[in-house]
Order: structure tokens, then sequence, then C-alpha cells
């Protein structure tokens, strides 16, 4: 079985998979701010429902939470934009 590179282990670890989710949500819920339709809107709550999938494969890991802590609480302000976006 062949070593991973530090840089690949890394690319590849669920903290880090959950950090590439958020951000992708984050891309979503700003789109959906600033451009509310019902499909924008909803694709922004399919990549927050992803990033909670990541989140909790994450947290079953067990390692780095600190960063693993800081991207769910991040995820939680951004359901709340959302969710005021959607009520607007």
């Amino acid at each position: 079985m062949a070593k991973h590179s530090e840089v690949s282990w890394k690319q590849d670890h669920p903290s880090t998979l959950f950090g590439y989710a958020v951000q992708r949500a984050n891309r979503a819920v700003k789109q959906a701010m600033s451009h509310p339709s019902d499909q924008v809107i909803d694709q922004a709550y399919q990549s927050i429902s992803h990033a909670e999938n990541a989140f909790q494969n994450a947290a079953q890991f067990n390692e780095h939470m600190d960063i693993v802590q800081q991207n769910q609480e991040q995820l939680e302000i951004m359901k709340q934009q959302l969710q005021d976006t959607e009520g607007q």
C-alpha cells in the first residue's frame, strides 16, 4: 500500500473535507442572500446538509476538533443567515 504524502493526507482528512464543505455552503448561502430565488435557496440548503454530513464524519474521527468546532460554528451562522433570507 502506498504511503500518502503529508499534503494528500491532509486533503483527505475528514476535518479538511468538512472545511471544504463549509466553504462551499458559505458560497451557496451568499448566493442565496444576493439572489433569493427558491432554486438558489434550495441549493444552499443542500450545501448545508452536505456540510452537516461532513461534520458528522469529522466528529466521529475525533481529531482536530478545534478546527471542526470553528467550522461548525460558522455553519450555524450560515444556517441562520439562510433562514433570515428565506423569511424575507
